[in-house]
């Protein structure tokens, strides 16, 4: 079985659009994995195209990994703006390493339901991959454990769990709502708000273009720590223990910089 990813490794996720590839990969898949939620708006309409109907929404094929998870911001679930809104909860779970266990265990389920003479071979490779994980969480701890406690700021939602992982405290966003340009009034109210709680980190993601932040963190007295979220993003993060590893170090060394100035 061949894994394809429809997105570029450090692309927006909630804003991507389907080229003829990515309809012919959906078309003769026999899985679609998939976060869920409201994290990838454009299934729907993708898989309405492709007209697959192995993988119907829904259906045992349909593998959502964030299903049975302790979601963050549960009170967003009453609703919000369409578009990647955490209308139901906040969607960024793989940035938890203590999910790997239940999101691998989904994935595993249905890969041995689809090709059930590889079971054993499927469940080896997690129970490495889980090995690994776990012996990272005990490093990732260790590395951040001086910072236990320290208040960030972030560009866009994403860092819940891994702040809740790590003791971290997020005190604000650069966005009023996710997905949602900001206007300069929040900025301003923002702004206001780390240097009234001592910030000394804003956080954003890889792919994000870095003005806005870099803006706000020199008004604030702040510096900007730029995270990898997924696997290829930058290099050095050839698989997920890799990238947690380069999430961690880098988060540890802004902090450390910071605490410094």
């Amino acid at each position: 079985m061949t894994a394809v990813s429809l997105l570029a490794a450090a692309q927006n996720p909630h804003a991507f659009a389907a080229r003829p590839r990515d309809l012919a990969a959906v078309r003769e898949a026999d899985l679609l994995v998939r976060i869920g939620l409201d994290h990838e708006p454009w299934t729907r309409a993708l898989v309405a195209r492709a007209g697959n109907p192995r993988i119907a929404l829904g259906g045992p094929a349909d593998v959502v990994v964030s299903k049975g998870l302790d979601l963050l911001e549960p009170a967003a679930r009453t609703g919000g703006p369409p578009g990647h809104a955490h209308a139901f909860g906040n969607t960024h779970v793989w940035l938890d390493p203590g999910h790997a266990e239940p999101i691998t265990r989904a994935i595993a389920d249905a890969l041995a339901a689809a090709r059930p003479r590889e079971r054993e071979v499927v469940e080896a490779r997690r129970a490495e991959l889980l090995a690994r994980v776990e012996a990272g969480l005990a490093r990732w701890t260790a590395r951040l454990a001086p910072y236990r406690g320290i208040r960030v700021a972030a560009v866009h939602d994403s860092f819940p769990y891994l702040a809740r992982r790590f003791g971290l405290e997020i005190v604000g966003h650069l966005e009023p709502q996710p997905g949602i340009a900001p206007p300069p009034a929040h900025l301003a109210r923002l702004a206001a708000e780390i240097r009234r709680h001592g910030v000394r980190v804003v956080l954003a993601e890889a792919w994000q273009p870095e003005d806005l932040a870099r803006r706000v963190a020199s008004a604030a007295g702040a510096t900007v720590v730029l995270l990898p979220t997924s696997v290829d993003s930058v290099p050095g993060t050839g698989d997920y223990v890799a990238l947690m590893d380069v999430i961690v170090e880098r988060l540890a060394a802004g902090l450390a910089a910071a605490a410094a100035r």
